[in-house]
C-alpha cells in the first residue's frame, strides 16, 4: 500500500501521529503541500490513500488518481481545495477532522485583534530597532465584535470575548439559540446588522459561491469607519483589491488575517506590506496539541476505511467505504 502525505504541518510536528502511521507497514510518500493542480497530478497515480492538506485536488487530478486511489483522507476540515461532487462519483469516501483545532484557532484570532489594537508589530519594531516609538492603543472592552460563523470556532472566539467584556453579536444560518443565550451572544438575523454595530468582525465561515468575496467594497460602506476585520477562515471570502482600497482610505483600520487568496503569496502581494495588516502564514491551528489531534485523525480516519470500517468522520458518507488491505 502507498500513501502520499502532502501536510507540512504533520510532517514537521512530532507526536504519536508519526509512529501510528508508521505501525501500518504502508510506504508513506511525502511532499510538502500546499500543492497546485500540476504538482498534485505528478504525484498521483500510484497511491492507495492520501492524507492531503489543502492541496489542489481538481478533477483531473481524481481521474488521474482513481481507480488506485481508495481513500482520501483531508488533514483538517475545509474542502474547498477539493472536487467533492467528483469524489462521491468516483466512489472515493471523503474524510475530514472536525472538533481538533477550534481552541487553537480562536486563541490565534485573538491575537490578531490584539496585535492591531495594541500596535504590537509597530512596538516591537520599534524597540528591536533600538527605539523607543509608543503609538496609542485601544481598550476591547466594551466594543462590539460581530462573528461571522457561529460554529465551534466562532463559539471559542464568542467565549473569549465575553471574558474580554465586549459585546457579542454572531450571524450563522444554525444559530445555536442555547450558546447564546448562556453566553450573552446576541443574534443578527442578517449580516447588514453585524455591519451597522461591530467594532471588530471575525469571519469563522466556509469558502462557498455564496461566501466568496463576502466582505468587499459593496459590505465595507456598510460598516463602521475604522472597523477591524479578523480572518482565519479562508482568503477567498475577502476581495483583496476592495480591501487593499479600503485599508488605505481608513474605511477599514486594520485587516488580521492567517489566510490570503493565493497561498504561499507571491512576494508582491498588496496585503503584505501595508501597516495596518497583520498576516501570518497559514498557521493558527499549528500548534503541538492542535497538530497531534488533527494528524493522529487523519491517520485513524484512513486506516479505518481501508480497513472497510465506519471513520470518525465522512464529508460523503453516502459513499461506501471498502476493505481494501
Amino acid at each position: 500500500m502507498k500513501i502520499l502525505l502532502t501536510t507540512t504541518s504533520f510532517q514537521d510536528t512530532p507526536g504519536a501521529h508519526h509512529e501510528l502511521l508508521k505501525q501500518t507497514g504502508w510506504e508513506i510518500i511525502t511532499a510538502r503541500g500546499p500543492l497546485n493542480e500540476a504538482d498534485t497530478l505528478a504525484l498521483v497515480g500510484e497511491v492507495d490513500g492520501y492524507i492531503c492538506g489543502d492541496d489542489a485536488i481538481t478533477r483531473q487530478v481524481l481521474e488521474k488518481a482513481r481507480p488506485k486511489l481508495k481513500v482520501l483522507s483531508k488533514y483538517g476540515i475545509g474542502v474547498d481545495k477539493i472536487d467533492v461532487k467528483s469524489c462521491t462519483e468516483f466512489g472515493i469516501p471523503l474524510l475530514f477532522t472536525p472538533g481538533v483545532n477550534h481552541t487553537t484557532v480562536a486563541e490565534h484570532n485573538f491575537m490578531l485583534l490584539l496585535a492591531l489594537e495594541k500596535n504590537f508589530l509597530f512596538h516591537t519594531d520599534s524597540t528591536r530597532s533600538g527605539g523607543w516609538k509608543r503609538k496609542t492603543g485601544h481598550e476591547l472592552l466594551d466594543k462590539t465584535i460581530g462573528i461571522i460563523g457561529l460554529g465551534r470556532i466562532g463559539k471559542e472566539m464568542a467565549i473569549r470575548s465575553r471574558a474580554f467584556g465586549m459585546n457579542v453579536i454572531a450571524n450563522d444560518n444554525h444559530f445555536d439559540e442555547a450558546f447564546g443565550q448562556q453566553h450573552g451572544v446576541k443574534r443578527a438575523a442578517t449580516l447588514d446588522e453585524i455591519f451597522a454595530v461591530a467594532d471588530y468582525i471575525s469571519l469563522h465561515t466556509n469558502l462557498t459561491p455564496e461566501t466568496r468575496d463576502m466582505i468587499s467594497a459593496k459590505s465595507f460602506g456598510k460598516m463602521k469607519k475604522g472597523v477591524l476585520i479578523l480572518n482565519c477562515a479562508r482568503g477567498e471570502v475577502v476581495n483583496t483589491n476592495d480591501m487593499v482600497a479600503a485599508l488605505k482610505s481608513g474605511q477599514v483600520g486594520g485587516y488580521g488575517t492567517d489566510v490570503l487568496d493565493h497561498e504561499p503569496p507571491a512576494a508582491d502581494h498588496p496585503l503584505l506590506k501595508l501597516p495596518n495588516v497583520v498576516c501570518t502564514p497559514h498557521v493558527a491551528s499549528r500548534t503541538y496539541e492542535s497538530v497531534v489531534r488533527q494528524a493522529t485523525c487523519a491517520v485513524k480516519n484512513l486506516i479505518l476505511a481501508m480497513n472497510g470500517e465506519k471513520p470518525i468522520a465522512q464529508v460523503n458518507p453516502e459513499v461506501p467505504v471498502k476493505k481494501v488491505i
